[in-house]
């Protein structure tokens, strides 16, 4: 057996970090290639128009993220563990609640319903299965934050890397689509990529402290963007 410098069995680090890596990796089909999160209207508005400007919308966005959806996520992975599905059920209305724009509340329901999906027929896990029967009867709506706790926490792997995993998609989700909408490199996303994953530690710590009642979704103009989304003339994403 090879142990890691700090004792714990390095095969099964090993393992952990495999699964962590396939439950966050872009390709994982959930759909949230099809949303820009609001960086298409910021584009047509002028208000991200190089490299800049991307970095902040980016940055902007994991901040939001980690006073909103993270504190649900890190919730969510704690009532998990406990395998309390009616806590469960009120985080993540919770969450449902506080997505104010209809296209927000689309990404979050159809990626949510996918990855629970998804993690059923991968992982199979009892928990899974429930949380699966719960959204299909329409107990709950499925939020993706919800359902990355619960995959997360059914194979044991920890909050914190399910909070990474969450600010990865948010990052690379933003980042994927400039790629296709605007004048930006490989490189220009890659070196935001790298300067926003240095941020995520600080934030988590953030979001572990606080309590489900310090969620906020303030968020005026990402909400004002979504609303000039649905009623642009050309949209390629559905956010």
């Amino acid at each position: 057996m090879i142990i890691a410098n700090d004792g714990v069995d390095a095969s099964s680090s090993a393992a952990f970090l495999s699964r962590m890596l396939q439950f966050g990796d872009s390709m994982f089909p959930i759909g949230a290639f099809a949303f820009s999160a609001g960086l298409e209207s910021a584009i047509q508005k002028g208000i991200v128009i190089n490299a800049a400007t991307l970095r902040a919308f980016a940055r902007t966005a994991l901040e939001q993220a980690a006073r909103g959806d993270c504190i649900a996520l890190i919730a969510a992975h704690r009532a998990a563990t406990a395998g309390d599905i009616d806590t469960l059920v009120q985080i993540d209305a919770q969450v449902y609640a506080r997505k104010l724009s209809e296209e927000a509340r689309t990404m979050s329901v159809r990626t949510g319903k996918k990855f629970t999906e998804l993690g059923v027929d991968v992982v199979g896990a009892p928990l899974l299965c429930t949380w699966r029967e719960c959204i299909k009867k329409s107990v709950t709506p499925g939020c993706y934050p919800v359902a990355l706790a619960i995959n997360f926490a059914v194979q044991d792997l920890a909050a914190c890397q399910a909070f990474v995993v969450h600010q990865y998609g948010v990052a690379t989700t933003i980042l994927g689509a400039a790629l296709r909408l605007m004048k930006v490199s490989h490189i220009d996303t890659q070196t935001i990529l790298y300067e926003l994953t240095g941020q995520v530690p600080g934030m988590y710590e953030t979001a572990a402290a606080a309590r489900l009642s310090d969620m906020t979704s303030f968020a005026p103009l990402t909400d004002i963007l979504a609303a000039v989304h649905t009623k642009a003339h050309v949209r390629l994403f559905m956010s």
